[in-house]
C-alpha cells in the first residue's frame, strides 16, 4: 500500500524541506510514501485514483493522542485500500466535491496551523505512528 500526502502548492519554507528530508527517508524504511502536490485545490479531486481512501487533515476533524492515531492509522491501512491518501487543503480548505470524497478526517490539533508546516507535523506523527506499531524506541509512553 502507498501513503500519499496530498497538498495543495510546493513546500515553500526551507526549514519545511530541511525537516521533510529528515523524516522522508525514515518514512520510507515502512513503506512507499510520496507528497503529491497539487496546483489548486479544484485540482485535488483529480489527483484521487480508484481504490483510494481519502482522510482530511482539517481543523474540524476528530484530534488523537500519537497512541490514538497509530491505532486509526492501522484501522485505516486494514481497510486494505490502495492508497492511503491523508490531504491538506489550501487556505479556504476543501473543496465539496473533494469532501465527499473523504472516508475520515483528523485534525493536527485545535490551533491553526500554515499549510507548509502540516506537511512537517503530519510526517513526523506519522513516523512516530509507525514506530508506536512496531514497538520501536522513538515514541516515549
Amino acid at each position: 500500500m502507498e501513503i500519499v500526502l496530498l497538498v495543495v502548492g510546493d513546500t515553500q519554507e526551507a526549514y519545511v524541506k530541511d525537516g521533510l528530508a529528515h523524516f522522508l527517508p525514515r518514512l520510507q524504511r515502512y513503506g512507499k510514501f510520496s507528497i503529491q502536490a497539487v496546483s489548486h485545490r479544484d485540482k485535488q479531486l483529480d489527483a484521487l485514483k480508484s481504490g483510494d481512501l481519502v482522510v482530511l487533515l482539517d481543523e474540524r476533524g476528530k484530534t488523537y493522542t500519537s497512541n490514538g492515531f497509530a491505532v486509526q492509522f492501522q484501522k485505516w491501512m486494514n481497510q486494505g485500500p490502495k492508497r492511503l491518501v491523508f490531504a491538506v487543503g489550501d487556505a479556504y480548505g476543501f473543496s465539496e466535491d473533494f469532501r465527499a470524497e473523504a472516508k475520515g478526517s483528523m485534525a493536527l490539533g485545535l490551533m491553526t496551523f500554515p499549510h507548509d508546516l502540516v506537511r512537517l507535523l503530519f510526517a513526523e506523527q506519522l513516523y512516530r505512528a509507525w514506530t508506536i506499531l512496531n514497538n520501536e524506541p522513538y515514541h516515549h509512553r
